[in-house]
């Protein structure tokens, strides 16, 4: 896995490629943990995210915690079909802001 970023005022965009998963998880973690104090929009841009496991899954629910507590909000956009099914199988849809598109 690998994060770029993009940051623009109180906003800031993660680019997530290759697999969320136990080995990775952390990774992501202790990158979105250095840098949502004071955000107001954190985007995850999963257009080359090619898994998600239950690991991933975690963190997208400790993060889109941790940014609703402080007011802000968290945005995951560019989900492929195959991370598309899990988010909704898992019903994470019902809790997270998910767009297909970028």
């Amino acid at each position: 896995m690998t994060v770029d970023e993009k940051k623009e005022k109180d906003k800031l965009v993660l680019y997530v490629k290759g697999r969320l998963d136990t080995t990775t998880a952390p990774q992501l973690e202790e990158i979105i943990a250095g840098k949502t104090t004071g955000l107001a929009e954190l985007v995850l841009d999963f257009t080359e995210l090619e898994y998600i496991s239950s690991a991933g899954l975690r963190v997208l629910l400790a993060t889109h915690k941790v940014m609703h507590k402080q007011g802000g909000s968290l945005i995951i956009r560019g989900v492929n079909d195959e991370v598309m099914e899990v988010l909704h199988i898992t019903g994470f849809l019902d809790i997270l802001n998910v767009k297909r598109g970028v």
